[in-house]
């Protein structure tokens, strides 16, 4: 049966990449994975948010690389989503592991570009050997070459490829990178994609089919691929009744 992943937490129900998202997303046994977004503050620490800026999901102001931690910190990232999580701050990976270790798997995408962070696959590294979880996380990332670098640093964590759009499988930069993980839009998934990922020992999860009827396509083209939707109880209801 299709794993569920819960998509920067539950966050159809609670503001996105917050403890709060991820405590609701642990909460239910039939999810079995959470996807969180990872960038760098200043100080160089692992934190838990989507945007390079601040602005869309807290009340800070500017790049989340201009920051240290504590300013970020000192931001609210909850009270735009609804006021009963004002006063949820951005989580450090650290926080966010800690909470998941021993209860579900965990995709961490590493949210970079160029060189914007070119220490961010070795301090997310650091954490995740830190807590002992190599074998519980797997990095994404939309830049391949930083999957490359993971890779490099640490070959016994899995590491994924990220795509919106994919019109066909390239498998020979899944052998550059050395990724065992398809990441991809849920609209640009096929079943030519899925079938030659299945033959080459690619694992697949599809983001974000939230409507059931698209939830439902892309149980029809696999059983095996992992579903990764900000609403886990559409998910539940379609593959649980």
């Amino acid at each position: 049966m299709n794993p569920i992943v819960a998509h920067r937490g539950w966050s159809g129900s609670a503001p996105e990449n917050t403890m709060a998202a991820f405590r609701l997303a642990v909460s239910e046994p039939r999810i079995s994975g959470i996807e969180l977004d990872v960038q760098l503050t200043k100080d160089g620490v692992p934190v838990v948010i989507h945007d390079f800026t601040l602005e869309r999901t807290t009340t800070g102001q500017g790049p989340v690389k201009d920051r240290t931690l504590a300013e970020i910190k000192e931001c609210d990232a909850g009270a735009w989503f609804a006021p009963e999580f004002r006063g949820e701050r951005v989580p450090t990976l650290r926080e966010a592991l800690e909470l998941m270790k021993g209860r579900v798997h965990v995709n961490i995408e590493l949210k970079t570009k160029a060189n914007l962070y070119p220490e961010i696959a070795a301090a997310a590294i650091r954490v995740v050997r830190e807590l002992g979880m190599e074998r519980d996380v797997y990095f994404t990332s939309f830049h391949h070459p930083v999957m490359l670098e993971a890779n490099r640093l640490a070959p016994d964590i899995r590491t994924g490829l990220l795509y919106s759009d994919l019109p066909a499988l390239n498998l020979d930069r899944f052998r550059e990178t050395g990724a065992s993980v398809l990441s991809i839009a849920h609209t640009s998934l096929t079943p030519d994609i899925a079938r030659e990922a299945a033959e080459n020992g690619i694992e697949i999860m599809a983001w974000t089919p939230d409507e059931p009827q698209h939830i439902e396509r892309v149980v029809r083209i696999s059983g095996n691929i992992a579903i990764c939707t900000n609403h886990p109880d559409r998910a539940i209801r379609v593959l649980h009744g």
